[in-house]
């Protein structure tokens, strides 16, 4: 299944859950990258990731929300030059090499291969470029209710997201969680989310998060093997147009025909 660009617009900016699950998403996000630290770089979301990407507009060199053509696209963001693009899960119109900050929301889990997805995820990446990932948790709530987004597509464990994604070359940095309320639209839960959030990552173990937030490295190896032979000149090159040596007293020879 794939989620809706109309859906989740309607969820993220018109439903009260919606804008705590923002909130909590975002704040979960710039604790990692703070928006200071971007600026310079290029960030890029794909799938739904433009409420995550609000925060850096102010500070990065680029902003770019990639929105998958089965989803559908909506300009963002709203009352400024639009940043957002459609495009296919295979081939995002972007250089190689030339993003240095990406975030997936709604993207990985409702993508048609996630392996192709990856790799073009890896592809846009440069060298030292971060990837966070934000998914349905399986063995959460919110992975079991189609009442919002994320009881669309799959879901993952950590080992899952780990593995898929160190198929592709990431390697994983950091691995958290986020949302421990209930998906409801109460008042009660919507109102204490923050204190739920605070709490949930001191007891992770007791609670479970509707979302796995992980972030992955892009470390690309130095080239192995035998390489390129050394080539290490002989002395007669190196003292080349200057005569041998000879040993001292040694008498010299005339040349044929000469005094």
């Amino acid at each position: 299944m794939q989620n809706d660009v109309a859906d989740l617009r309607r969820f993220y900016y018109q439903r009260a859950l919606g804008r705590v699950v923002q909130r909590v998403l975002r704040d979960r996000l710039t604790e990692r990258w703070p928006p200071g630290g971007t600026a310079g770089m290029t960030v890029a979301g794909y799938g739904f990731a433009a409420p995550m990407l609000r925060p850096y507009l102010a500070s990065a060199r680029r902003v770019t929300a990639l929105m998958p053509a089965r989803q559908g696209v909506m300009a963002w963001p709203p009352g400024l030059p639009n940043r957002s693009v459609v495009c296919d899960e295979e081939a995002w119109p972007l250089d190689t090499g030339s993003v240095d900050r990406l975030v997936m929301l709604h993207g990985l889990e409702t993508a048609q291969d996630p392996a192709v997805l990856l790799a073009e995820a890896w592809r846009a990446l440069g060298p030292g470029g971060r990837l966070v990932v934000m998914v349905p948790n399986r063995a959460g709530l919110w992975a079991q209710s189609e009442a919002t987004p994320f009881g669309i597509g799959r879901s993952y464990t950590r080992g899952q997201i780990e593995r898929q994604a160190g198929a592709a070359g990431f390697v994983l940095e950091d691995c958290g969680a986020a949302l421990y309320i209930p998906p409801s639209d109460r008042r009660f839960w919507l109102r204490g989310a923050q204190m739920w959030e605070r709490t949930g990552a001191r007891i992770a173990r007791l609670l479970i998060a509707g979302v796995v937030v992980a972030e992955f490295g892009k470390h690309v190896a130095a080239p192995v093997g035998p390489g390129r032979a050394a080539l290490v000149p002989s002395p007669r090159e190196v003292l080349d147009g200057i005569r041998a040596p000879r040993p001292a007293g040694a008498r010299r020879t005339a040349p044929p025909g000469g005094a």
